[in-house]
């Protein structure tokens, strides 16, 4: 019994905010079970989907995909250059190293909803601001990973070019990112297979895409039409994350046999 009162007082704290939170969220399972003939009325309005609308939706399908391409892409490209500035092993600049990792957590705080927007006042609706909103988000998550991976590199390659006379750039090159490239690899296809579901997201919201195609069928009250894009979503995200694994096992056995 001993052993497990330390855990009484944060156990009662976590379930009372958890009973706060279901009492301000106004949590009724009650009305959940109400909801379900009308949730099974809803899905015999899409049923069968309307097959033949669904070649119309190849086109904004592919769009998604290189929304989260590009977006994905930039990101880790600049994500790995803030990260040598971020790592604690690289330059003795503490206070670049801070800033730098203070703006990276903020970027973190902020929904990507919110970046979305903020691109769209800029530059206006469309794939443009949807591949800058993953960008940046990308950046706040993969440039501290990127950071926390180049500061666990072993010291010693490091220190023999250095010893030699070697550049900073080739320190990079020869002795840091041959370590961390297995790491960097696989952050980034995760990352890739979460900006799939982010950009179907920022469709609904002006980014284009199949997000912006389900959402106006659901307007229009096209429900056949709302499923197929569901269809066409599900295919997708599937075959990303499939893709990404295999790319994933490929590229990170090689290096590791390397």
């Amino acid at each position: 019994m001993k052993r497990y009162s330390k855990y009484l007082l944060p156990g009662g704290l976590f379930f009372l905010i958890l009973w706060g939170g279901m009492v301000v969220c106004r949590i009724d399972p009650i009305l959940l079970l109400k909801g379900i003939p009308q949730g099974i009325k809803l899905f015999g309005y899409m049923i069968p989907p309307a097959w033949e609308k669904m070649p119309e939706l190849v086109k904004p399908a592919l769009e998604t995909l290189q929304i989260a391409f590009v977006g994905t892409a930039l990101g880790a490209c600049f994500s790995f250059l803030i990260g040598l500035i971020a790592a604690r092993n690289i330059h003795s600049f503490r206070l670049l190293r801070d800033v730098t990792r203070a703006l990276l957590s903020a970027e973190r705080a902020l929904p990507d909803l919110i970046v979305m927007l903020f691109f769209v006042a800029i530059v206006g609706f469309g794939a443009f601001p949807g591949v800058m909103a993953l960008m940046a988000s990308s950046i706040g998550m993969l440039g501290k990973l990127f950071a926390d991976a180049i500061e666990e590199v072993d010291p010693k390659p490091i220190e023999s070019l250095e010893a030699i006379g070697a550049t900073k750039i080739q320190v990079i090159h020869y002795a840091i990112l041959p370590q961390v490239l297995p790491s960097l690899i696989a952050n980034t296809l995760y990352r890739f297979e979460v900006n799939i579901r982010m950009s179907v997201l920022l469709g609904v919201v002006g980014a284009g895409g199949i997000g912006y195609s389900l959402v106006t069928s659901m307007r229009l009250l096209k429900y056949q039409e709302s499923m197929g894009a569901i269809l066409i979503i599900l295919l997708l995200v599937i075959f990303c994350e499939k893709s990404a694994e295999l790319f994933r096992k490929v590229m990170i056995g090689q290096e590791l046999l390397k």
